[in-house]
């Protein structure tokens, strides 16, 4: 399935005045990426996957996800997910029925501000009592086999087992105390012993690798996960004699998920097209110097590199600049941070009406710019444009190196992607095979070789997947 966003409608002429032009020559210049730059940022990221495969500590951290050997679709029984992550807590039974086809059954539960901040026993007791209400509601509580569960902790985890690791520092609000510097594993474990609960957590997921074998169950030539949402990672399978650092025990099988953490990717600056206007994002996040890939790519920044050009245009009076005091287009909104949302560009972009009416109605809606005229609503449309459509071409770039890495026989592969950007930004999947057609130009039917799909609910249906695997991991070992 692929992403089910509108078409793009592109702008293709400016009009204006001859300083506008002479402005959007210059920005259409900075924001164009061609086949050859393409070519040489996929390039460096091939030499840093190698170079985080060999070594620690190197920008793209490569980390191994413990998940070995790949599903074949024929996988059959009850696994149970858990999502923890946010303001809520998702359960998750997925009955996986073969044949690549599963059924999945699901309860959330809000996580309060008191279980995020207070003791971790606590939140673990409660994470325990939710497990127990949906098994009783699911008339599995009797169970005389324990189910697998596996559990998505979406926080900064170092990982040492499938089934192990250690929490390093809370984010995203949560602050339990007695947790950091232990395993959250063997905390939920205890908690669902105290309580009875038939449950063992077998497997900790990070939701790339849950994209991966989401997609792989019914696609068992899949490859890659990627996230291309709010935030941009992938994950792919990679041949364990290539994972030069492995310390790791005897394997079950002769492949591993990669988690590549590829948000970082060049940090160092050497490659990236930067733009002052991605510079002073960077500068003025909560985390400059990081994460530079990601603040390119994904939907959490794309609006705002959008803001940062609107607003220089607005300070050299090429935009919204009215003779008379009693303009209605200047608003305060614009000149705030984070004001232009990357929701916003989806809808401009979608835009085919030929006075730019539905862009008009955007803006004035949403940023009180109550008299644009058509040819600005052009200009801020053919920004849009160019932050999206950029963004679109560098995420292609992860997907080119990681195929050109593991090369791919005559049947090609198939490449899950989870996420808003994907599924809803117009065009995004199209800019995606213009891009890779271009750095492959051998392969003669691109969307047949590499399939790009839409893989849902790495964090559900990809964690009980991977707590498939481990169970399947521990019989082959043992």
């Amino acid at each position: 399935m692929s992403s089910k966003a509108p078409q793009a409608h592109e702008v293709t002429e400016l009009g204006g005045t001859p300083e506008q032009e002479a402005y959007m020559r210059d920005i259409i210049d900075q924001f164009t990426v061609d086949t050859n730059y393409l070519n040489q940022i996929r390039d460096h990221f091939m030499a840093e996957m190698d170079k985080g495969l060999e070594k620690e500590g190197a920008t793209l951290a490569m980390i191994p996800s413990f998940v070995e050997g790949r599903l074949t679709g024929k996988e059959e029984g009850h696994f149970l997910a858990l999502d923890l992550g946010g303001t809520n807590l998702r359960v998750v039974l997925v009955t996986l029925e073969g044949q690549g086809k599963y059924k999945t059954v699901s309860s959330k539960s809000r996580v309060s501000e008191e279980l995020k901040t207070g003791p971790m026993r606590n939140l673990c007791d409660y994470i325990a009592e939710c497990v127990d209400t949906f098994l009783t509601e699911q008339g599995l509580e009797d169970q005389e086999v324990e189910l697998n569960l596996g559990y998505t902790f979406s926080f900064p985890v170092l990982q040492s087992r499938i089934n192990r690791g250690v929490l390093t520092t809370w984010t995203k609000g949560f602050a339990c105390t007695g947790a950091v510097g232990k395993d959250p594993v063997l905390l939920l474990q205890d908690a669902l012993l105290r309580k009875h609960v038939p449950v063992k957590v077998s497997a900790l997921v990070n939701d790339t690798v849950g994209t991966l074998l989401s997609n792989a169950y019914n696609k068992p030539s899949t490859l890659a996960g990627l996230i291309l949402g709010t935030g941009a990672n992938g994950a792919y399978i990679e041949k364990f004699d290539k994972i030069t650092k492995w310390k790791g025990s005897k394997a079950s099988a002769d492949e591993m998920i990669i988690n590549m953490e590829f948000g970082a990717f060049d940090n160092e600056r050497k490659i990236l097209p930067l733009t002052r206007f991605d510079n002073k994002l960077d500068r003025e996040s909560i985390n400059p110097h990081a994460q530079l890939y990601e603040k390119m790519v994904s939907g959490m920044y794309l609006g705002e590199i959008t803001r940062n050009v609107l607003t220089d245009m607005i300070d050299r009076e090429l935009l919204l600049k009215r003779d008379e005091n009693t303009s209605l287009a200047w608003s305060k909104e614009i000149s705030r941070h984070w004001s232009f949302e990357t929701a916003f560009m989806s809808n401009i972009e979608a835009d085919n009406s030929t006075d730019y009416a539905h862009t008009k109605e955007i803006l004035d809606t949403n940023l009180n710019l109550h008299d644009v005229t058509t040819t600005e609503a052009r200009f801020i449309k053919k920004i849009c444009e160019l932050v999206g459509k950029r963004a679109a071409r560098l995420a292609a770039t992860s997907i080119a190196a990681i195929v050109k890495h593991c090369g791919i026989d005559a049947d090609g592969c198939d490449i899950g992607i989870d996420g808003s950007l994907y599924e809803f930004y117009p065009s995004f999947e199209a800019r995606m095979y213009e891009a890779l057609t271009e750095m492959m130009p051998e392969l003669t039917n691109i969307r047949k070789t590499i399939r790009l799909g839409l893989a849902r609910d790495g964090s559900g249906v990809g964690a009980a997947l991977t707590a498939c695997v481990a169970a399947r991991m521990e019989k082959i070992i043992a």
